[in-house]
């Protein structure tokens, strides 16, 4: 048995792509930007085994058998056996080329909710595809494959700030991810996951943007929070944070060191934590700050309890001092 073990982080755009111009492809109509996130607090970690004793391809998901001929999952899955089996043709010889008519075993789990607008899908694909490509000894440029598996994952193959570039090829040869800045560019930028629910989607982004709209109570939170993000930067006269959320009701902060302490206080304010069985806070260390008579008024200005289930504070972190293979065996 040939197998490996790796992880892979989450990442947040900053600037969004709008749509798809090939759904088939997954190729944006526009670029977009991101930041990839600490591993620590949030990642997906995959092992991916491959055996002559196995049957068939199979793969589970947080403990849980999924459906391993979901197009996307195997339309990354052929590319790099395909990839592997160019290698091999060659003229590379090693224990690779013993294991490509194997079946493959995978299984993923993150630290974090799944499907819940975390970007696990991001964390997920580039995991799986790093993974395979080091099961199979694929080499060289892999964020065109992970694209193929969700969008946002080709950005997750990089740590620090990361550029999707759109590219221009029909057949999507020049749509990858590329690293615009390491983590060490902007030290002190800080991000707070403000997690309303923790709960799978039922609905599909695109689809479920007008119900969400028409029918969910969680938009009511996100939009107290967005209130709340305005309220603290008209308290000081300047944007000290910025708020950004992707599918789902959960919000994403951007904020500095210095003010990550008095901010997540504001927060716990205006969204007074609930017993639900979860840390009010995760990740990252906050210490408490006193608020001003002020900047309490701000804060209690529209109250929600339970409105956030918790708050995870992480920051920028680069992929490849944290993304680790366990062994080859």
């Amino acid at each position: 048995m040939r197998r490996v073990t790796c992880t892979a982080p989450v990442n947040i755009a900053v600037i969004k792509y709008w749509g798809k111009r090939n759904e088939q492809l997954i190729l944006p109509i526009n670029s977009s930007l991101s930041v990839t996130l600490h591993q620590e607090q949030l990642k997906t970690t995959t092992t991916v085994a491959a055996s002559r004793d196995f049957a068939e391809d199979r793969i589970w998901l947080n403990g849980k058998e999924d459906n391993i001929n979901h197009p996307r999952l195997q339309s990354c899955l052929r590319e790099i056996r395909r990839l592997a089996r160019k290698r091999r043709s060659g003229g590379v010889e090693d224990g690779v080329s013993r294991i490509l008519n194997d079946k493959v075993h995978i299984c993923s789990v993150n630290n974090f909710p799944t499907a819940a607008g975390l970007a696990s899908s991001a964390a997920g694909y580039a995991c799986l595809v790093y993974s395979l490509a080091k099961l199979y000894g694929v080499e060289g440029e892999l964020s065109e494959i992970a694209r193929q598996g969700s969008g946002s994952a080709c950005r997750s193959m990089y740590g620090g700030f990361v550029q999707w570039l759109m590219g221009d090829k029909e057949d999507g040869k020049d749509s990858l991810a590329q690293q615009v800045e390491t983590e060490s560019h902007w030290p002190e930028l800080r991000i707070l996951i403000l997690v309303a629910s923790a709960e799978k989607k039922h609905v599909g982004s695109t689809a479920g943007m007008q119900t969400s709209v028409e029918t969910s109570p969680l938009l009511k939170v996100s939009q107290r929070i967005i209130s709340l993000v305005h309220r603290y930067n008209g308290h000081y006269g300047q944007t000290k944070v910025a708020y950004s959320f992707d599918a789902g009701p959960n919000a994403v902060i951007f904020t500095l060191e210095s003010t990550v302490n008095e901010f997540v206080e504001v927060v716990k304010c205006c969204f007074p934590p609930e017993a639900n069985g979860d840390p009010y806070l995760k990740g990252l260390p906050v210490i408490p700050a006193p608020l001003s008579q002020e900047l309490l008024s701000v804060s209690t200005a529209d109250v929600c309890p339970g409105g956030v289930r918790y708050m995870i504070v992480t920051q920028a972190s680069t992929v490849q001092e944290q993304r680790s293979v366990f062994g080859i065996l």
